[in-house]
């Protein structure tokens, strides 16, 4: 499975810091400048309630907000490992992996080792190791309708052209997404119970969730009730109860870390 011989289940709680295009896929005409700041109000909350856990945690950042929020994103490179979620998230070409790795490089002057492509979509996983990747976090291995089909795909990391494939953590026999969407919308006790049971089975619990999710998302009236439900203060208690609820049945650990594991393990 990539996860035997580690001592204790992996925690990776992962945040997409991106533009707020989500508003415009759904029909606002917001400015970009709108967008990124929407996206920094709901990531500088996160940030507070990780500092509160002690969480460490991977941010997947788009260059085009990096380069929009410098200060704030080498701030949170002191805790938090940085990675590439393309250099635009409303648009992706393949020379767009190594134009956003080196761009993060650049700002940061440190190593950028892992990609998460915007919606989890397909990537060639050759681009990705030309592109300089250790690994790649693009997969969830579950079906939503409308999106994508990756039901016989994986559940546990493996290797491919060289690089490890991370997959989002679905539960072990359903498998039921346990990503932002379920976050909001499934019964609060019984999502954490998924948590908790897919991370002792799995040995490692990959979750992903979006900063403005945690703003208020109120005047963004043609933005979905399943899409806006329990953001701001809510939702970041939630992030936090359920953080706190996991500590004890594992160890956070950035994804870097734990693909740095997978090798050694291998």
């Amino acid at each position: 499975m990539g996860t035997a011989g580690r001592s204790r289940p992996q925690i990776l709680f992962t945040v997409d810091v991106e533009e707020f295009d989500t508003a415009v896929e759904f029909g606002h005409d917001i400015p970009l400048t709108e967008q990124i700041a929407v996206s920094t109000r709901g990531l500088r909350l996160l940030a507070e309630r990780f500092d509160a856990v002690g969480a460490r945690t991977t941010l997947f950042t788009t260059a085009n907000y990096a380069l929009h929020e410098t200060e704030l994103i080498r701030s949170l490179s002191h805790k938090h490992e940085i990675a590439s979620h393309g250099y635009y998230h409303t648009t992706f070409e393949p020379a767009d992996l190594l134009k956003s790795r080196l761009e993060l490089e650049k700002l940061l002057g440190q190593p950028i080792t892992g990609f998460r492509r915007a919606r989890m979509g397909f990537v060639d996983p050759t681009d990705v190791q030309q592109a300089g990747y250790q690994y790649n976090s693009s997969l969830h291995p579950t079906w939503l309708p409308g999106r994508y089909n990756h039901w016989g795909e994986p559940r546990h990391p493996f290797r491919e052209q060289g690089v490890w494939q991370i997959p989002a953590s679905v539960t072990p026999t359903l498998r039921l997404p346990l990503f932002w969407l379920s976050l909001k919308n499934f019964p609060w006790a019984y999502y954490k119970q998924l948590c908790r049971q897919t991370l002792k089975a799995d040995g490692f619990l990959n979750l992903y969730v979006h900063p403005w999710e945690f703003t208020d998302l109120s005047a963004y009236e043609k933005i979905p009730a399943y899409v806006k439900r329990h953001s701001r203060d809510e939702l970041l208690d939630r992030v936090e109860s359920l953080l706190r609820y996991l500590k004890p049945q594992g160890e956070f650990s950035t994804m870097g870390e734990f693909a740095r594991g997978l090798t050694f393990h291998v």
